[in-house]
C-alpha cells in the first residue's frame, strides 16, 4: 500500500517533510530506487520553483504543459533528496535541475524514468 503525505501545512512544511528514499512508494510499496543503486530513478516531474510554484525560469519547464515527448525540458526534484552538489538546491525534492528533454530515453538519461508521481492531501 502507498504511503500518502500531507501536502500543505504551510511554507516550511514540504521542505521539511516532503519523501526521502525511505518513504518514497511505488503503487506497490517498493522503495523507488535513487542515486547509488543500480538503475537511478530519483527525479519526480514537478515544473515547479523551490517554492512549489509554477516555474517561470525561463523556456518551456514542463515538457509543453506535459504533452511533449521528445524535444523540451522539465524541472525536476530528487526524492532521495541525493544531488551532484551538496547544496539545498542539488538536493530539492521539487526544483533541482531541468530533464535533458521529454523523451523517454532522455529522462532515464537525467536521472529518472518519466513516472507519474501522485500527491494527496487529507
Amino acid at each position: 500500500m502507498a504511503r500518502i503525505w500531507v501536502v500543505w501545512k504551510g511554507p516550511t512544511h514540504i521542505a521539511r517533510r516532503w519523501p526521502t528514499k525511505t518513504t518514497a512508494l511505488t503503487e506497490k510499496g517498493e522503495t523507488v530506487s535513487g542515486r547509488g543503486d543500480a538503475v537511478n530513478t530519483h527525479d519526480i516531474l514537478t515544473g515547479s520553483d523551490p517554492s512549489g510554484r509554477y516555474s517561470t525560469a525561463g523556456g518551456d519547464t514542463t515538457c509543453g504543459n506535459w504533452t511533449k515527448s521528445g524535444e523540451g525540458s522539465a524541472i525536476v526534484g530528487h526524492h532521495d533528496r541525493i544531488g551532484l552538489k551538496d547544496t539545498w538546491h542539488m538536493k530539492s525534492w521539487n526544483s533541482s535541475h531541468g530533464s535533458r528533454g521529454c523523451s523517454q530515453d532522455a529522462l532515464k538519461g537525467s536521472g529518472g524514468a518519466g513516472l507519474l508521481y501522485c500527491f494527496a492531501a487529507n
